[in-house]
């Protein structure tokens, strides 16, 4: 077990948490990044990336984040790969303990660990998870070359992964529960301009269907919620695209958050209800999902941050 003392402790490694630590480096405070279990975060099962200032062309989500990662590196910023499993804000200075037995300590906290994918709940989904059930279109999609494929979902992801899956499947099923698609207009536009994509308006999945020899997905059983009525479809692999959930499981009971689990932040500031403590990112501010956004969020945590501590010595 290593211990580690820093005036700011990061935790969490996606756009708001490595722009805090460019940020927080930059104001000679030292901080520290603990990853999580997801180096980078979400923007790493991103593929071209075309929305991020500063990028004329598309640039790989990947790609982006270990360029933010080399930047924070270069100004100073202490990384450690491993994931916080449980806090302390009761007391100053904020201690945090990690699943590999390591210990932290810091003056100032900064809260970045986003968001994750939500799964549909199915028995039959978790039965086919890594064997035609997925989450991430990047990662799985080249295996489905030639093949059929759904997505579920009406948002942003769901619109992004289905046009992504074009680049290699025979054809796209998008599956919505509404009959409206909820994606940026440009996004529904390049769905529906898509010739690869055909979508099941108003349907859920009951069941994922599938061969136990070899383990594979086959078909999906779908419901019409409008008239009830059902109809198998036949694929060779799902793309869950139904959102996202706030990583905050371990600062329940330590931090306010909302009804739907993320944190809440003081208006227009990243200061939680806890003097010391700041979120930023994705896991305060569910709506946009955009990394320029958690990356400006980050900035901010870090300035608010820089100036709280400030304070404390004046």
């Amino acid at each position: 077990m290593a211990q580690y003392k820093t005036p700011v402790l990061i935790i969490g490694s996606g756009p708001a948490g490595y722009t805090a630590g460019i940020y927080a480096a930059r104001a000679g405070l030292k901080p520290l990044i603990v990853s999580g279990g997801q180096i980078g975060g979400q923007l790493t099962l991103t593929t071209d990336v075309e929305n991020y200032p500063g990028f004329p062309e598309p640039i790989n989500g990947g790609e982006l984040m270990e360029l933010m990662k080399q930047q924070a590196l270069n100004l100073g910023v202490e990384f450690v790969e491993d994931k916080i499993i449980e806090v302390d804000f009761k007391q100053h200075p904020f201690s945090c303990n990690s699943e590999n037995y390591n210990l932290f300590t810091a003056d100032a906290i900064i809260i970045a660990t986003g968001a994750s994918a939500r799964w549909l709940g199915l028995e039959s989904e978790q039965k086919y998870l890594g064997f035609g059930v997925s989450g991430c279109a990047t990662c799985d999609g080249f295996f489905y070359r030639g093949k059929d494929v759904a997505v579920v979902g009406g948002g942003n992801t769901a619109a992004e992964e289905a046009l992504y899956l074009t680049n290699f499947a025979k054809s796209v099923t998008l599956i919505h529960r509404r009959d409206t698609l909820r994606a940026d207009k440009i996004m529904q536009q390049r769905v529906f301009n898509n010739p690869k994509i055909a979508i099941e308006w108003n349907c859920v999945i009951e069941e994922i269907t599938g061969s136990d020899s070899p383990k594979s997905v086959t078909g999906l059983r779908l419901r019409n919620i409008k008239d009830d009525s059902t109809k198998e479809l036949k694929i060779d692999g799902i793309f869950i695209a139904i959102g996202h959930h706030p990583n905050t499981e371990i600062f329940q009971n330590h931090l306010e958050l909302d009804n739907n689990g993320y944190i809440v932040t003081q208006p227009d500031s990243c200061q939680t209800n806890i003097a010391g403590v700041f979120a930023a990112g994705d896991v305060k501010a569910p709506e946009f999902r955009q990394a320029v956004i958690a990356a400006g969020s980050g900035c901010t945590a870090a300035l608010e941050a820089e100036r709280w501590l400030n304070s404390r010595h004046l």
